[in-house]
């Protein structure tokens, strides 16, 4: 099933250069889905499609531990559903590194999840917590946080 997977993501992207006249060599950093859960991953996913979530925050820990570059200005990603489908492309439009403690309501409101800088704080408290226990790292305060912004640039079906 990873394969029918992997192919449906090409596919997609192949539909997404075409679509948009990109050279062929233009290449994405990843395909994901927001979130280690089924409902807030479609949650987000759907908020994307909808224009109202145009950011992310993830662990500059998380990055290292997995091997991953962190993102830059121009990249492209396709977000998926839980399930691995694809459903847009999105483009880096600018990327901060900041500790946890110093992300203000500014910063993170653009990400559409929330209506306070308390609660955008505790739902990513939970989520690093979860996520570190997972890839081995300790969420603390200081903690540096990877805040990406982006834009859709292709939907599935456009």
């Amino acid at each position: 099933m990873r394969d029918m997977r992997l192919d449906d993501i090409e596919k997609f992207w192949q539909e997404f250069l075409a679509a948009t006249n990109k050279d062929s060599t233009t290449r994405y950093i990843e395909h994901f889905h927001f979130d280690l859960t089924q409902e807030i991953a479609n949650d987000l996913l759907a908020m994307v499609l909808a224009g109202v979530k145009k950011a992310t925050a993830g662990s500059l820990l998380a990055y290292e531990c997995k091997g991953d570059r962190v993102p830059q200005v121009g990249d492209y990603s396709i977000v998926t559903d839980w399930e691995g489908n694809p459903h847009c492309v999105i483009e880096t439009t600018n990327v901060t590194i900041l500790p946890f403690s110093e992300i203000t309501y500014d910063i993170c409101k653009r990400e559409g999840e929330d209506d306070t800088l308390e609660s955008w704080q505790k739902s990513h408290r939970r989520f690093f917590t979860e996520e570190g226990e997972e890839l081995g790292y300790e969420f603390v305060e200081s903690m540096p946080v990877v805040f990406e912004d982006f834009r859709v640039v292709y939907k599935k079906g456009e």
